[in-house]
C-alpha cells in the first residue's frame, strides 16, 4: 500500500512530488529547505536558522503521517558548502540528541532556491 502524505505545516511540494509517501511501514520523506509554511517564505540567515526550519519541517511531516523524529532511520544531508558542516550538525545533533539515524552528508554544487542546507529522511510508521 502506497499513501501519500501532505500538511500544510511544511512547505508545499514546488514541483511534481509529494512532501512524504507512506508505504510498507515506512516514511520517505522529500528533501525539506528552509521555507516557512506560515508564509513559504525562506528562512533568512546562515545554515544553523536554515537547518533548523528544515528539521521543523520534517518533523512537521512526521507527525503527519503519526511519526517522529525517534523513528527516523536515515537522512541524507545536502549542504552547499562543507565549511559549513559543523554548524549545521550542532542543530541537527540538538534534533537527534541520542541514537541518531544513519546518515549521509554531501557537498552539493547548488540547491533548490539557493538555500545553504536540504535535508530528506526515512522513517519507520505504524
Amino acid at each position: 500500500m502506497r499513501e501519500v502524505i501532505s500538511t500544510p505545516n511544511a512547505p508545499a511540494a514546488i514541483g511534481p512530488y509529494s512532501q512524504a509517501i507512506r508505504a510498507n511501514g515506512f516514511l520517505f520523506i522529500s528533501g525539506q529547505i528552509p521555507v516557512n509554511p506560515a508564509n513559504q517564505q525562506l528562512v533568512e540567515g546562515g545554515v544553523a536558522a536554515q537547518t533548523e526550519q528544515v528539521l521543523h519541517n520534517l518533523e512537521a511531516i512526521l507527525k503527519e503521517a503519526g511519526s517522529s523524529l525517534d523513528k527516523v532511520v536515515r537522512t541524507g544531508v545536502f549542504l552547499k558548502d562543507m565549511g559549513e558542516f559543523s554548524a549545521m550538525n550542532d542543530v541537527y545533533e540538538r534534533f537527534f540528541p541520542q541514537n541518531a539515524p544513519a546518515r549521509s552528508t554531501v557537498e552539493v554544487a547548488r540547491l533548490p532556491k539557493d538555500v545553504r542546507v536540504e535535508i530528506d529522511a526515512i522513517a519507520l510508521v505504524e
